[in-house]
């Protein structure tokens, strides 16, 4: 019963990527620490519109890479990436 439930917390996790923190944001599968600072970079200069403002503004971050940030759970604009 407890695995159910520790199943069922894990999928409604959810991350909007224009509030998350830098611990935050370096705990999803992927990112990384250079990325981390990349995407707290560009969303100091103005936040993420969608997905597509976030590819095209954070090197290393492309389409495939947004689908596993997704898949984790990953936000922009409180929307997930659309396979």
């Amino acid at each position: 019963m407890l695995g159910a439930l520790v199943c069922v917390h894990l999928s409604v996790f959810a991350l909007e990527i224009n509030q998350a923190n830098e611990a935050e944001l370096d705990s999803i599968k992927g990112m990384g620490p250079a990325m981390t600072r990349k995407v707290l970079a560009a969303r100091t200069e103005k936040l993420f519109m969608n997905w597509q403002d976030l590819m095209s503004r954070v090197t290393g971050i492309g389409k495939a890479k947004a689908q596993q940030f997704s898949d984790q759970g990953v936000l922009v604009n409180g929307l997930a990436l659309k396979p």
